[in-house]
């Protein structure tokens, strides 16, 4: 039965990423506020905002006068006058502090966390918070707040860590976080060096012993074991990998790449753990679904859902933008490049002032305020 649980789960969680709309916000020439949902731009605000971050499918902001808004599905939601710290954007949540006090925003609704935190970490459905007031490490999850533990080991770090993990760092010496959240998932050393996960707002007691180190991605949590095996937790299964820790690890969604105990380059995907080849790249990443890198020959290559694609005869460094399906960077040639979802995109060659890329969405400004978005093959 909670096999089946978590299958559905999975299931509907997929569904509602997969009917998520695009969006993107920008600031026209006539210095007015404006959205991108789904092809269709629209003016919120006449002023520039004072600060703003783009979402899957929110854009929080602060309007000129102070003012904590969120737009989403067409519309504005006012939050708060004047009271906003901070705010932290992911595919379906806003988290924001009122001075020490932590709420959380989903689907139009607000929800207090606490009243006094010191540190938080925010994923796609689940934010990981420490309250002061009872000195207590919660969760939130589908609306609901769950008890975690009164005490964690080691730095106590709520991050994800961007480097690779390898095995020359330890937890124990705080050279790794003992915490990390990613977009459905949180992992954690507790002060009795007992390794837990919260998944799917339920507590799985992953491993009795101390792990060395770990990663997370959606609905996935790689680690080394304290028998130095190396492991990985995926849609509710754990299996052992590798009998040896691996020299380097990242972990995205439903998916994870690294370099094995001899030499190999392999991509866990679906259950199995593919080889690439006898290399060690000099540089790879691990962003959401796009796991990129430099093969043996130089060329820039990623694996997406199962499949290698080639994209340039060179290595652009680390100049170049992953986010979810996507990838972007420009070539030599002054050629805007885009892969999304399976298709590699020439968008433009054009002189730009900046581009960025906000998740599947591409916008790039020329001169001052002039902005184009591209999304899906198509240029608006």
């Amino acid at each position: 039965m909670k096999q089946l649980y978590f299958v559905i789960l999975i299931v509907l969680a997929q569904f509602g990423v997969s009917q998520a709309q695009p969006v993107s916000a920008f600031v026209n020439f006539q210095n007015q506020f404006m959205t991108w949902d789904n092809g269709v731009e629209r003016r919120i605000e006449s002023l520039i905002p004072i600060k703003y971050k783009v979402g899957r499918v929110a854009i929080p902001y602060i309007d000129n006068t102070s003012n904590f808004k969120i737009y989403s599905k067409g519309g504005v939601q006012q939050i708060n006058q004047g009271f906003t710290t901070d705010f932290t954007i992911t595919d379906n949540l806003v988290a924001y502090r009122n001075n020490n006090s932590l709420f959380v925003w989903e689907n139009g609704k607000s929800t207090k966390l606490s009243n006094y935190i010191s540190s938080y970490s925010v994923g796609d459905s689940v934010v990981l918070f420490f309250d002061n007031i009872r000195s207590l490490y919660k969760a939130y999850y589908n609306g609901e707040i769950y008890e975690i533990e009164s005490f964690l080991g080691a730095t106590n770090i709520l991050n994800r860590d961007t480097n690779a993990v390898n095995d020359g760092a330890s937890i124990a010496a705080g050279q790794l976080p003992s915490v990390k959240v990613s977009d459905n998932i949180a992992a954690f050393v507790t002060y009795a060096n007992r390794f837990k996960i919260f998944y799917h707002g339920e507590m799985i007691e992953q491993e009795n012993f101390t792990v060395t180190s770990f990663d997370v991605g959606r609905n996935l949590v790689a680690y080394v074991d304290a028998n130095r095996i190396f492991k990985v937790f995926h849609n509710g299964n754990t299996e052992e990998i590798e009998n040896f820790p691996p020299t380097s690890y990242k972990a995205g969604d439903n998916v994870m790449a690294y370099v094995s105990n001899d030499g190999y380059f392999k991509i866990y995907y679906e259950g199995e753990a593919l080889e690439v080849g006898y290399f060690t790249p000099e540089s790879y990443r691990v962003s959401d679904n796009v796991v990129s890198y430099k093969d043996p020959s130089g060329y820039f290559k990623v694996f997406y859902k199962g499949k290698v694609y080639t994209l340039d005869a060179y290595h652009p460094g680390n100049n170049y933008v992953a986010q979810y399906n996507s990838l972007v960077y420009t070539n030599t040639a002054g050629m805007i490049r885009m892969f999304s979802d399976g298709e590699v995109y020439d968008v433009t060659n054009a002189q730009v002032a900046e581009w960025r890329l906000d998740y599947d969405v591409l916008q790039y400004r020329f001169g001052q305020n002039m902005y184009k978005i591209f999304y899906k093959g198509k240029t608006q």
